[in-house]
Order: structure tokens, then C-alpha cells, then sequence
């Protein structure tokens, strides 16, 4: 990979990240009485089938989404989880690994600004319902 290309790429993967960060720090700024969230559905239901069952309601969204943003900031993944979800990827993903390391890379970055711009926008519509629900404008 050239220099400047590098450069290009760390700058919007550190973009996409803040902006993360930053919509989730708005959410907890706006949203003064979380459990208001509690009971209220979510629109992503099915999204949160493979995830967990907590996060079907908005209450359950608002602590994923803290919870993430500390994972990111504090890069808290244990070992063992990484060795245990390893496995499991690597055999799903076994045509991929054979493939050029640096198309593996770029696959994966163009998943993780994916991930974070689903993440921000949901973590946006969060704070946006809750303005519904207090009867704000926002």
C-alpha cells in the first residue's frame, strides 16, 4: 500500500470512529432518563435475533451502544473470546483466507466503516425517538 493511501484510510477509519463516538456521547447528553426507553420496541428486532435478547427494546439498544463505544475506546477484547470466535470464523471464511492478504484487508476494512456508519446512524435514531418520546423537538 502507498504512503499517501495509508494516511487516507487511517484518517477515515479515525473519522468513522469519532463520529461514532461522537453520536453516542450526543445520545447520553440528550437521553437525561434512560429507563423512558424501557418496553418501548425496537425497529431492528431482527437485527438483534443474533445478537442479544436485552436488545430488543430501546433500553437494551441504549447500553449496547455505551458498551460498544467502550469496546472501541478501550479495545477490550479478551483472548480468549478472540481464539473461541477465531475458530468458528475460520471455517466459515476458509475461501477467503487463501486469498491475497491485502484484498483480505481491504474486505474487512470496507466491513468495519459498514459496521460503524449502521452504528451511528442507529445510535442517531435512538436519541431521535427518545426526543419523540419527551415530546421534543430535536
Amino acid at each position: 500500500m502507498q504512503s499517501a493511501e495509508a494516511k487516507f484510510i487511517k484518517n477515515n477509519l479515525l473519522l468513522a470512529l469519532r463520529r461514532y463516538d461522537s453520536a453516542v456521547s450526543d445520545m447520553e447528553q440528550t437521553i437525561l432518563l434512560p429507563s423512558l426507553l424501557r418496553d418501548v420496541p425496537s425497529d431492528e428486532v431482527q437485527d438483534c435475533e443474533a445478537a442479544e435478547e436485552s436488545c430488543r427494546d430501546l433500553y437494551g439498544n441504549y447500553l449496547m451502544f455505551k458498551a460498544i463505544r467502550n469496546t472501541v475506546e478501550c479495545s477490550l477484547i479478551l483472548q480468549d473470546d478472540h481464539k473461541s470466535n477465531n475458530t468458528v470464523l475460520n471455517k466459515t471464511l476458509e475461501p477467503l483466507l487463501d486469498t491475497d492478504p491485502e484484498a483480505l484487508f481491504r474486505f474487512h476494512l470496507k466491513g468495519l466503516f459498514c459496521v460503524m456508519s449502521d452504528l451511528t446512524k442507529k445510535t442517531q435514531s435512538l436519541t431521535e425517538k427518545y426526543m419523540d418520546i419527551i415530546g421534543a423537538a430535536y
